[in-house]
């Protein structure tokens, strides 16, 4: 796989930052740079990010994964599962059940109870 050139996902950057500008409160456009900044290891600007999505658009779901999963990785195990645990709680509210078994899944798994 070839991985894109440097100035493609600068421009891809720019071009979020770009609309963020536009509109500040855009889940979408806030979940992207949420993973750029992340992809970029720029962790506690994604942490916020993610945390402002749950915050503020709390009807989001695929931030409850990604943040939990961040948790996880910044071994805040306890913020990891009561964000899965809310993140079901939406899902369940919303009719995903694919985004609820996903969460579900994350949640087990974190709690130490895998499937083999």
């Amino acid at each position: 796989m070839v991985e894109p050139e440097e100035d493609g996902e600068m421009s891809r950057f720019k071009a979020l930052l770009d609309y963020h500008r536009e509109d500040p409160d855009d889940p979408f456009v806030r979940y992207a740079l949420a993973q750029e900044y992340l992809r970029l290891g720029e962790t506690n600007t994604a942490l916020g990010y993610f945390e402002g999505l749950i915050a503020d658009h709390p009807d989001y779901l695929g931030t409850y994964y990604h943040l939990g999963k961040l948790y996880e990785s910044l071994r805040r195990k306890d913020d990891a599962l009561r964000t899965y645990r809310d993140g079901i709680k939406v899902a369940k509210q919303a009719f995903d059940t694919h985004a609820r078994a996903e969460l579900q899944g994350a949640l087990l798994e974190a709690q130490g109870i895998g499937f083999e």
